[in-house]
């Protein structure tokens, strides 16, 4: 049932926030995806809203009709390579969540579209919904790796670079937090305020969240054409026109940070090549440099064209997780991510997304996204960056303050 935007409620951002605090206490499961009007290579995340009750096993997606919504964590990588996940678990969360949506809000322009078995009696409750007021109470973030770990950490994996093992690899630090009374949609519309992005989700596993504000694609599929688009280089925004301009120019320059895109574009190209018909990849761009609030992003695309009957499954086994949260070559670099980080990664660096009805996805990089377990009261979080040869320890530490930043502001406030 599609419904107008005569003014009356529908597409009123008060509506839109009332459907998610509905659907998060109506529903086991809940995806929601905002694109935030962003502009950005082959668009954003379509604004929708899932809510079901009924989850499905990841590698039985293609067994099921209609659409499907979930997450992958980064640990869903053992199962296609001979590695291990050995550190301790900030949030213990499962390995995959997915679910067969029963309800489907799908936000236009000028109208929203619901499909459920009921949408105008739905509607209007939405519409009459009064969310429960909860005062959050969080306690002092805590990050679990001080400076001086993180550059001693960072000199013992520049000697694996000198000793050819590796090339870069993404280390990242966690931060953490206990939790007496939070409410997760509150978080995630606070985050999305201070950080809107492309891919701005906020995911429901019963008793655990997602809130998250990603810049990054992991994989779209529409039709036959697959893409994916690495993220590797971030800077600082200015606060003059002219000093933001310079930091811009300063990262569209930089050859470390096109060194560190180029090295991912190809482990890309190589796991996409697993799935692809010959000759069909490209990039489409390389080195693009793309304005957030906080942030620039220097973003490349490459595109392919998949081998016909290719299954969801065999997507994801042969190109998760995306290779700007590893680093080349990808497997020895999980190996070194496993015995140099001090925690689990979880949902953090795996994908969240959607399949539709006629089995085109989208998924996201879980970055800039707080996990929260309102069972156990703790949250994490965590932010990396890519370590090279010439990288400078101090200045990558600063990378992952500045890149948790809108974060920590939003669990403060």
């Amino acid at each position: 049932m599609k419904y107008a935007n005569t003014g009356e409620f529908p597409l009123q951002k008060e509506w839109i926030e009332k459907a998610l605090h509905w659907a998060s206490n109506h529903f086991a499961y809940v995806s929601y995806h905002h694109h935030n009007d962003i502009s950005y290579p082959h668009q954003g995340f379509t604004h929708v809203l899932f809510a079901g009750q009924h989850s499905v096993a990841w590698n039985d997606m293609d067994a099921h009709s209609g659409p499907k919504a979930g997450i992958l964590s980064y640990d869903l990588k053992n199962k296609f390579e001979r590695l291990k996940s050995q550190n301790p678990s900030l949030v213990n969360c499962p390995e995959t969540c997915f679910f067969l949506p029963e309800l489907t809000i799908l936000f236009h322009e000028k109208t929203l579209e619901i499909k459920s078995a009921a949408p105008d009696r739905l509607f209007e409750e939405i519409r009459d919904y009064q969310p429960e007021i909860v005062s959050q109470k969080i306690a002092p973030v805590q990050v679990k790796t001080s400076k001086s770990e993180y550059i001693q950490t960072v000199r013992n994996i520049q000697e694996h670079i000198r000793q050819g093992d590796i090339y870069e690899m993404n280390y990242c630090i966690a931060f953490e937090a206990v939790v007496e009374s939070i409410n997760p949609v509150q978080v995630f519309l606070d985050l999305e305020k201070k950080s809107p992005m492309p891919f701005a989700s906020f995911f429901k596993c019963q008793d655990q969240y997602l809130v998250g504000a990603s810049p990054e694609r992991f994989i779209k599929k529409q039709g036959l054409q697959i893409t994916a688009q690495p993220i590797k280089g971030t800077i600082q925004r200015g606060k003059t026109a002219e000093e933001d301009a310079n930091y811009r120019e300063s990262l569209r320059l930089s050859e470390k940070e096109q060194a560190e895109n180029l090295m991912i574009v190809d482990l890309m190209r190589n796991d996409l090549a697993r799935i692809a018909e010959t000759g069909s990849i490209k990039v489409e761009e390389l080195f693009g440099i793309y304005p957030f609030r906080q942030v620039y992003q220097m973003i490349s695309t490459v595109t392919a064209t998949l081998r016909p009957g290719t299954s969801f499954t065999e997507i994801i086994a042969n190109t998760f997780p995306m290779g700007s949260m590893t680093g080349a070559p990808k497997i020895k670099c999980m190996e070194l991510i496993d015995r140099y980080e001090n925690f689990k990664r979880g949902w953090f660096s795996g994908a969240l997304g959607f399949v539709d009805e006629f089995g085109n996805l989208d998924f996201s990089v879980v970055i800039r996204s707080i996990i929260i377990d309102t069972k156990s009261k703790h949250l994490f979080f965590a932010a990396g960056s890519a370590i090279t040869f010439d990288a400078d320890p101090a200045y990558e530490y600063e990378e992952c303050l500045l890149k948790a930043k809108a974060i920590q502001e939003t669990l403060r406030s």
